[in-house]
């Protein structure tokens, strides 16, 4: 090994931490911008299929392996009349979305996107109305998308042209109520009862479905967390998992601040579970809350024009809104959250990366040309494809540095997950210096075990970007490591993101 900073780390099969779920790898689909209108549905387009989906999209969804997303909001659902979006598409009513002040035509709702959940091979996270609507309404969307009942709702499906229920599982119970921007917006007692009384009548409805309280809309927010603390305290009992949401930005400019900011995440995280087990603990309740970081990313590009376009373009239909044009720098962050979430998997059994399509997206479209992966693809796609299994306790040693706002940043962030079903143990390494550092893992007690694979990003400008002609950032294969007696040692780039596969 040379001189450089180095980090070693233990990879043992009985140090296990949690099963990591499925869906800690999921996405979000919001009326919001492109997402839906020339993101997953273009009628027309050339890659269209005879319903309007872009089988492009579907292509990328798809090579991600994203089980389930979240639909239809964000802030649109708190405004949200879901009765407009179903049934003939010329009888639908056109209505101003006070969110994102655009005009939605409905010519997409419910029906068609649980078509396009199946066709996409993910599942459905769908959010309700709490803002301008209730308990109710809530059991209204329930039975129309659950039960197989002689009554109106269920009965409006099946004449709408979808015999069998959706059976939709999961349902988060609104969005961002503490957030003033929110339509509907409330206190932390009034979300509370709210979210209890309609989890009980949901419940009792299809006892099968599980439930996600709102948390704060930002660690930043002067609510967090005596939100969560007061909201659970009404509906601990009712619900089964409780939203975090978070976005970093780099606009400073400082590349080594930004990609220590998942020590800020991994606090987040740390204080919420604090909370839920108060609140545990305060009910003498055996339940085990869990979390739904069902909004996580980069967001911070395309701020400032966003919202001169909004104050100068009002009532328009799916403006480019949100379309951050993602960087290196940008993927090696999101491949630290990635990390940052697997080593929470024992609590964090949903996530989702906001956006899909689009708007603060992985994937991106040009309305009359091909959809195409930005930076942030790769890392995303290399934890869902290599990232399922059983997360390992990380046992690490290594140099660590400071940043303008952060201390005791280590060199290089890790973790291990081990599925047993493919006699594989995959590696997440980030180095986020600007040197190269030496890394050693040692899988000896994965026995026999040798590198199946080496990939990286890595010896990218900081600020190169992807597009629909070129890729500047793309995984590349490296064997230029050494593998002995169960010890591997390579020598990671700056600013790199690397994935290595162990197996038999």
């Amino acid at each position: 090994m040379s001189d450089n900073q180095k980090t070693k780390m233990i990879v043992d099969k009985d140090l296990t931490l949690a099963q990591v779920s499925d869906d800690l790898y999921g996405s979000f689909i919001e009326h919001l911008g492109r997402a839906v209108y020339g993101g997953i549905y273009q009628p027309g387009h050339p890659a269209a299929d005879k319903d309007g989906y872009r089988t492009d999209v579907l292509n990328l969804v798809r090579e991600l392996k994203v089980p389930i997303v979240r639909y239809p909001g964000g802030n649109f659902v708190s405004g949200y009349q879901w009765e407009d979006g179903i049934g003939p598409k010329e009888k639908r009513k056109a209505r101003l979305d006070l969110a994102w002040r655009t005009l939605e035509t409905n010519q997409f709702g419910l029906d068609e996107f649980a078509a396009w959940a199946q066709k996409a091979d993910t599942d459905v996270l769908m959010a309700i109305n709490l803002g301008t609507r209730g308990i109710q309404d809530a059991l209204n969307i329930l039975e129309y998308c659950n039960l197989d009942t002689n009554t109106y709702w269920a009965g409006l499906r099946r004449k709408n042209g979808h015999e069998k229920p959706y059976g939709i599982k999961h349902w988060c119970l609104g969005n961002e109520m503490d957030g003033p921007w929110q339509t509907g917006h409330k206190t932390a007692q009034e979300y509370g009862r709210l979210a209890a009384e309609t989890a009980k009548a949901m419940k009792t409805l299809d006892p099968s479905v599980k439930l996600v309280s709102c948390g704060s809309s930002s660690v930043d927010m002067p609510t967090f967390p005596d939100w969560e603390a007061i909201t659970l305290g009404e509906d601990y009992d009712y619900v089964d998992y409780i939203s975090l949401h978070t976005y970093y930005g780099n606009n400073e400019n400082d590349t080594d601040d930004f990609l220590a900011k998942t020590q800020d995440m991994d606090r987040f995280i740390h204080t919420v579970i604090s909370v839920c087990d108060y609140i545990k603990a305060q009910k003498r309740s055996r339940k085990t809350m869990m979390l739904s970081f069902d909004e996580w990313n980069v967001w911070f590009h395309s701020n400032q024009s966003d919202n001169k376009y909004m104050e100068e373009h009002p009532w328009t239909v799916a403006p480019h809104l949100l379309e951050d044009h993602y960087t290196y720098e940008d993927a090696i962050l999101v491949g630290l959250m990635l990390i940052t979430l697997i080593k929470h998997a024992d609590r964090v059994k949903i996530a989702c990366l906001a956006q899909l399509v689009n708007v603060i997206a992985p994937i991106m479209t040009e309305e009359n040309g091909p959809a195409w992966r930005q930076t942030i693809f790769y890392p995303f796609l290399h934890a869902s494809l290599y990232g399922r299994g059983t997360a390992l306790q990380p046992v690490v040693s290594g140099g660590k540095h400071d940043t303008k706002n952060h201390e005791d940043v280590t060199d290089i962030d890790s973790v291990a997950v081990y599925n047993e079903e493919r006699n594989e143990v995959t590696v997440f390494a980030v180095n986020r210096t600007d040197y190269a550092v030496d890394f050693e893992a040692d899988v000896r007690s994965f026995e026999g075990y040798k590198v199946r694979e080496y990939l990286a990003l890595e010896g990218c400008d900081l600020k190169a970007v992807n597009s629909a002609e070129s890729e500047a950032v793309a995984p590349v294969t490296r064997t230029d490591y050494q593998m002995d007696k169960g010890i591997f040692q390579t020598q990671t780039k700056p600013y790199s993101w690397n994935v290595i596969r162990f197996g038999l």
